[in-house]
């Protein structure tokens, strides 16, 4: 293999520099935007494996009012991981509430490539389906016959290399445009500290594709992580399920817990120790008896940002959202929209399975700047964008430091956000890990065109941004919005929005 060389030896991770092409999707998976596949009962929604050549160029104009009574589509962490934990189970799993947007339909259709059987059984969108899952018990994947394209899902990727990791095959994983040139490295490392080992490309971090040499002889380690991150723990997690012996994985303070949550669930020996300095302790017994398990995916709180954030800053608003996920580990955004004097309430809160959720009741009123300290970070990482959005309408100045891990999501978050804030006419100052918002204290001057950069939360931040500005805001591509919320514009519409396909930048990407 030409031009390779070790760069972690205690890891064996391997990084070729090559310019191997992501690849098309899997032969015979019809994987394009909102097609459905020619297995029936089986979807995806990727439609971004060869790099989204065709720009969906939206534009959104100021509303007079987000209000109504909704759901929002089911929460893609709990999506993902009701998917990968039912496929190591024995028996069946039934799924209701499963969000059927393009990065889980891109994980179902990598576990049908390892012999998982994945149906959606009886009913329309509106009837709540059930995803059936019939799972091959801990270690029981199949080696894959083709590439495992996992389009634009980051979160899909980095937890099955946890789980094939732990299986003594090859296997390749690659992505859309956007995916590629995310990094893998910090997955792979603690893996390769496991015995597994892993070829990718270079380019500093380690991008898809990655071929995955997985063995069913890891060794149980004690991982620390510098940066608490949900997808690097349960990508240990998930390696450590078909491993002799007890993995631990301690973060410097808790990120979401849903991979312990459901862990439990199906029947896993999962420990959780609080330590001295906010530390957390994660470990799991290897080799469990995961039974299938009937699983509710609640309303995905990230999703539900976008509406409940444009309920706040357009005038005449008043808006009911149900059965949203609160997990206490994701409410960052939640405790601080009530510290910019949000007006928020409560409703009906109850458990399942675990998971906390509740009726969000949402009402237009002033906002004003906040500082949202560093360590607030891993409960609202997804929801900085749409935060950013928040502060550029509040009165007075906005602080998010700690945020350096938004270089490294989808886009670069912290820079779009910087940018595009900019264009609409808001001063910001934009650090290193750190972004200072001076907010307007009412409607932005708006008019501006944005870049997405495939970036699904970009994307819809700015068309909320939109929706509360003096002048219509464009953005450059609102394709990959499929990626996790397809009804997105169709629901901002209907509560009041004014959101459409523009045609004048209809172009191509280069």
């Amino acid at each position: 293999m030409a031009n390779c060389h070790v760069v972690n030896a205690l890891s064996k991770l391997i990084f070729v520099n090559t310019n191997t092409p992501g690849g098309s999707a899997p032969p015979g998976t019809g994987l394009h935007a909102g097609h459905v596949l020619e297995t029936p009962g089986i979807y995806t929604a990727s439609g971004l494996a060869n790099g989204m050549n065709d720009l969906t160029p939206m534009v959104s104009r100021a509303s007079n009012g987000v209000s109504g009574d909704v759901r929002v589509p089911g929460d893609k962490s709990i999506s993902h991981r009701a998917l990968l934990i039912g496929a190591s189970a024995v028996g069946e799993t039934e799924i209701a509430g499963l969000l059927e947007a393009g990065d889980i339909m891109a994980t179902a259709a990598a576990l049908r490539a390892l012999g998982i059987e994945i149906e959606r059984a009886g009913g329309d969108a509106a009837a709540d389906p059930v995803w059936r899952v019939r799972g091959r018990g801990v270690g029981g994947l199949a080696e894959p016959e083709t590439v495992l394209d996992l389009g634009n899902s980051g979160t899909g990727a980095r937890l099955l290399m946890g789980l094939l990791a732990s299986h003594p095959f090859a296997s390749v994983l690659t992505g859309d445009a956007s995916l590629r040139e995310r990094p893998m490295a910090r997955v792979m490392e603690p893996l390769g500290r496991m015995g597994a080992e892993f070829t990718a490309r270079g380019g500093g971090g380690g991008r898809l594709p990655v071929t995955v040499h997985g063995t069913d002889m890891l060794r149980p380690v004690t991982e620390t992580l510098a940066v608490a991150s949900a997808q690097v723990k349960s990508a240990i997690l998930f390696a450590a399920l078909n491993t002799q012996g007890r993995t631990s994985v301690v973060e410097p303070n808790p990120s979401r817990d849903h991979t312990e949550l459901l862990l439990r669930h199906f029947g896993a020996d999962v420990s959780v120790r609080d330590e001295s300095g906010g530390a957390r302790r994660i470990s799991v017994a290897g080799y469990p008896e995961l039974a299938g398990a009937k699983v509710t995916v609640p309303g995905d709180f990230s999703s539900a940002a976008f509406p409940l954030v444009a309920a706040l800053l357009v005038p005449g608003s008043n808006l009911r959202l149900r059965r949203v996920g609160l997990n206490p580990l994701r409410s960052g955004l939640l405790q601080t929209l009530e510290e910019m004097g949000a007006r928020i309430e409560i409703h009906d809160l109850r458990d399942q399975g675990g998971e906390t959720f509740a009726d969000l009741q949402v009402e237009h009123g002033p906002l004003k700047g906040v500082t949202v300290p560093a360590g607030r970070a891993p409960s609202m990482i997804d929801e900085y964008p749409i935060l950013g959005v928040a502060a550029a309408c509040a009165a007075g100045v906005t602080h998010f430091d700690g945020i350096g891990e938004l270089r490294v999501k989808e886009s670069d978050r912290l820079a779009a956000m910087a940018q595009g804030l900019e264009a609409a006419g808001i001063e910001v100052e934009e650090g290193d890990d750190s972004l200072t918002i001076h907010g307007a204290g009412g409607a932005p001057k708006g008019g501006a065109t944005i870049a997405s950069r495939l970036d699904h939360r970009i994307a819809m931040s700015f068309l909320v941004l939109g929706a509360a500005s003096k002048a219509p805001i464009t953005i450059d591509d609102g394709a990959t919005i499929a990626t996790s919320f397809p009804e997105f514009i169709d629901m901002m519409n209907r509560l009041g929005a004014n959101m459409e396909t523009s045609m004048e930048t209809d172009g191509a990407r280069p």
